[in-house]
């Protein structure tokens, strides 16, 4: 008589142990130091070749401004220095918290009532978006005030292109930067081709982007205009917003990256100081921000939080 077989048994399925924080965030640094010394070496050679460095005597980096371009940085756009990257900073956190935060410790509720009176009952949000709506506004205040300084004060002509030959200098700049023989340049005075290309797509693309996809996803937009919102998806604009915050990300840091390593003395100088010499006030006045940015920071929780958002609505968990 055969003995019955034993059917196999299936083994069981392990699953992988997500890596943990640390080593992403090695293999981050990892991938970017490869980068850089890619950069760097492939910008080595090519400064070898002699169309290249005839290209660079061609182009040294920067274009000419107008006659009539103002010379030097007044005191009121070191405050909107400041404001800006205070806000943004709070921005990316909170807008980073919004879209990360399963279960919020704490919500809001708008008063349905005076100028901001609607037909529909206000919706219920968490407290890292109303913060980040709020600070959505401040921004944006903050910059109409920028722009009309810019062009009311002649600034503009300092960030805004007024010739193509901003495209070759640019690339010029950027074969300088990546082989670590940094152009000459004095930021007082005139900015380099790729710094002019780099302020002008984020003050005149990348911040109304942010700024028309914000208000899109937020409260504000009309829910029952059907025939603007299918011209103008809510899916289009969280596709297009994330992609301006990482842009904004990856400006702040090259910017930070760049000011410190070009001349941290004299550049902190120009851009909190409004003055063009080897003191160290600019200096001083950057580290107050940072102390102000960080006493934000760590301000920004609902038991901070709450005592202000209740005079605007109501706040429960």
């Amino acid at each position: 008589m055969a003995t019955p077989t034993k059917e196999p048994t299936s083994r069981p399925k392990t699953r992988r142990m997500p890596a943990p924080p640390w080593a992403k965030a090695a293999a981050a640094v990892a991938a970017v130091v490869v980068l850089l010394l890619a950069v760097f070496l492939l910008a080595r050679w090519l400064r070898t070749l002699p169309a290249v460095e005839s290209f660079l005597l061609q182009y040294p980096g920067h274009t000419e401004l107008p006659d009539t371009a103002p010379t030097g940085l007044p005191a009121w756009l070191g405050w909107q220095h400041f404001l800006n990257v205070f806000f943004m900073v709070l921005i990316i956190r909170t807008g980073w918290q919004v879209r990360t935060t399963a279960r919020p410790k704490a919500y809001w509720t708008r008063n349905n009532k005076g100028l901001f009176r609607t037909k529909n009952a206000p919706k219920k949000i968490s407290l890292d978006l109303w913060l980040h709506q709020c600070l959505d506004a401040l921004w944006v205040i903050n910059g109409l005030v920028f722009i009309v300084l810019l062009f009311s004060t002649g600034q503009w002509m300092r960030i805004v292109p007024t010739g193509w030959d901003v495209v070759p200098n640019a690339l010029s700049t950027a074969l300088q930067y990546g082989s670590f023989d940094w152009p000459l340049e004095d930021g007082w005075v005139n900015y380099n081709s790729l710094q002019v290309l780099a302020y002008f797509t984020t003050v005149f693309i990348a911040a109304p982007l942010s700024m028309i996809t914000g208000l899109r996803m937020s409260g504000a937009w009309p829910q029952d205009a059907q025939a603007l919102n299918r011209i103008y998806p809510v899916e289009v604009a969280r596709a297009v917003h994330v992609p301006v915050m990482v842009c904004f990300v990856i400006f702040i840091i090259i910017h930070v990256s760049l000011v410190l390593l070009t001349g941290a003395q004299r550049n902190l100088n120009h851009m909190y100081a409004s003055r063009d010499d080897a003191s160290w006030i600019g200096f001083w006045i950057f580290a107050g921000s940072l102390a102000a940015i960080s006493a934000a920071w760590f301000l920004a929780r609902p038991l901070f939080l709450r005592p202000i958002a209740s005079l605007m609505g109501k706040v429960s968990r």
